[in-house]
């Protein structure tokens, strides 16, 4: 039996084009593995600021919080909206705290307060009451 022949021949410019396009493949592989990642952070960002808030007594959707996070505005109550947007810049400082780290932890409270109270970023001079609601 003869192996069949194909009517061409493997050349170097061959050979240099399947390489580059190899490497083009590789690059948009990875683009979109990074563009998969970055959409599922930003879900889980979503997410996770709507739930901490809802916790809270916060009552916006994930999707008026999505609207927020693009600069978009929504129809809210400004306190809710204010969390909002101040949540989502505490989340972008996550990385770079420490939570042994004092100074961290009031940084950490003066971004999640700030425009809500008049002492955000500092421990509470007087005594704060809680009492339960809806039972």
């Amino acid at each position: 039996m003869n192996a069949y022949q194909p009517p061409y021949t493997i050349t170097q410019e061959i050979l240099n084009r399947v390489a580059a396009i190899s490497e083009v493949v590789g690059r948009l592989t990875v683009l979109t593995d990074q563009a998969k990642s970055l959409r599922l952070r930003r879900i889980n960002r979503i997410r996770t600021v709507h739930g901490s808030l809802a916790i809270e007594g916060n009552t916006l959707s994930e999707a008026q919080i999505t609207a927020i996070l693009e600069g978009k505005r929504v129809i809210a109550p400004p306190r809710e909206v204010r969390e909002v947007k101040n949540a989502l810049d505490a989340y972008d400082h996550f990385e770079n705290w420490r939570p042994e780290s004092e100074e961290d932890l009031l940084e950490a409270h003066r971004i999640l307060m700030s425009g809500l109270i008049d002492e955000a970023g500092m421990y509470r001079r007087s005594g704060m009451g809680v009492m339960a609601v809806g039972r």
